[in-house]
């Protein structure tokens, strides 16, 4: 376990909002005891803070004088933006200044510079990035939801290992239950990468349930639902989008005559309660699992409350010590994760 409490690493650059919510959650997170570090313009960064009741926070400023954008290609913003801001909180991970970072920034520059800066925990083939939903029960895991849109089904099990872990470590689960998604519940369906990883999980120590359908994701029924990053994209975003239509059609809905109106009075209460449980960010980010230290991908238009709680995510995945969770589970299957591919 860490002797010291966990640095966590923002990027104040990154997200849709601006610098001033991601500022504000730094601060909220600093005030309950994580220490932070901000990293981006240090002018712009040290003018948000001066609005704000920082007390005995302990929050550093790190200057990065480069920004990258949501139209930046990956490569590119890697080979040209050394001193960007999401490359610079990388370093600081790296050099052991801090012990994760958080972004709102551009997913996948900040997946190559958690790649190529950080480094992966040796052995792991691909890193996975892991997306925490809501279900009728409690989250869950879905994983690969966009790091790797193509994959091998040792790499499926690799998200399999690593997903245990945060489900474990994070959330708090004691035996995982680990599904794998396809287009029908019984062994055998599904295409080749599907069949071939269904038998390594099953020849797992993983508590693997079988196969499950998209339509099981929600029922609380598996914790980890494991897949490539094509699929996983495409079902993290048409859960995002089908939990806001249904919200509008709702809402729509009780705004139809004065009956429906004291119907949802009435029932107001439970309406925050059921849109706290939707709420994706109830659960901050997506964390990139397989690094030598935790990267948390927040959504571009993540507001402040979804920084703050990635943030504690982040600290909490440092203080129980899953990267050497990580390395443990992946050892445990030294025979499919050293396999050169």
């Amino acid at each position: 376990m860490p002797k010291t409490l966990p640095r966590i690493a923002v990027d104040a650059m990154g997200g849709d909002h601006g610098l001033t919510g991601i500022v504000s959650a730094a601060v909220s997170s600093a005030k309950k005891g994580t220490p932070i570090t901000l990293v981006g313009d240090e002018y712009m960064i040290r003018s948000e803070l001066e609005k704000l009741d920082t007390g005995s926070c302990t929050i550093d400023v790190v200057h990065a004088s480069q920004v990258v954008t949501m139209e930046d290609k990956p490569a590119d913003a890697m080979r040209k933006k050394k001193d960007s801001s999401i490359q610079v909180a990388c370093r600081l991970v790296k050099d052991g200044l801090a012990d994760g970072v958080v972004s709102a920034g551009n997913s996948g520059a900040t997946v190559a510079a958690g790649m190529f800066i950080i480094g992966r925990i040796k052995g792991v083939l691909r890193p996975g990035m892991a997306g925490i939903l809501p279900t009728e029960k409690r989250p869950m895991v879905l994983i690969d939801v966009g790091a790797n849109v193509d994959s091998k089904p040792e790499h499926l099990l690799q998200f399999g290992i690593m997903a245990d872990v945060l489900a474990r470590d994070v959330l708090g689960f004691k035996e995982p239950r680990i599904g794998l998604l396809t287009i029908g519940e019984e062994e055998g369906k599904g295409n080749t990468l599907v069949k071939t990883t269904y038998n390594m999980l099953k020849s797992s120590s993983l508590n693997f349930v079988g196969n499950i359908e998209g339509r099981d994701i929600f029922t609380g029924d598996v914790d980890v639902a494991v897949c490539d990053g094509f699929v996983g994209n495409v079902a993290l975003k048409l859960s995002e989008g089908l939990a806001n239509s249904l919200g509008n059609l709702l809402k729509g809905e009780l705004k139809r005559d004065i009956v429906s109106k004291i119907g949802a009075m009435l029932a107001m209460k439970a309406f925050k309660r059921f849109g706290r449980l939707v709420d994706k960010s109830e659960y901050g980010g997506a964390p990139v699992l397989g690094l030598k230290g935790i990267v948390l991908v927040c959504h571009g238009k993540a507001d402040s409350l979804a920084i703050e709680r990635a943030i504690e995510m982040a600290a909490r995945f440092v203080k129980n010590n899953a990267v050497a969770h990580l390395k443990e589970g992946l050892a445990a299957h030294s025979a499919i994760t050293e396999r050169k591919l």
